[in-house]
């Protein structure tokens, strides 16, 4: 795991549970404010499933993007969570 996955990693834990940021609001966090790609595939790769939670980062425009288990299981844990996406 690079320096860069932990800081991701870090950001993406702090986010409250019924709430969402983008991609570019972690790259920014992190220091790389035009990673937001590599938040992505960070995320994307996230050992600590369950832990972090990935699926409360979206896209910039307020879409799904993407997500480890598919956008539908994404969707599903956001409204879970009281998010309306």
């Amino acid at each position: 795991m690079t320096t860069f996955e932990e800081k991701v990693y870090r950001v993406v834990s702090q986010i409250p549970r019924s709430e969402t940021r983008s991609y570019k609001w972690v790259a920014e966090r992190v220091g790389s404010p035009f990673a937001y790609r590599a938040v992505g595939n960070a995320l994307n790769k996230s050992p600590y499933i369950g832990k972090v939670p990935c699926h409360r980062v979206i896209k910039v425009d307020g879409t799904i993007g993407g997500f480890a288990k598919g956008p539908k299981n994404k969707r599903r844990l956001l409204k879970k969570e009281g998010v309306s996406v």
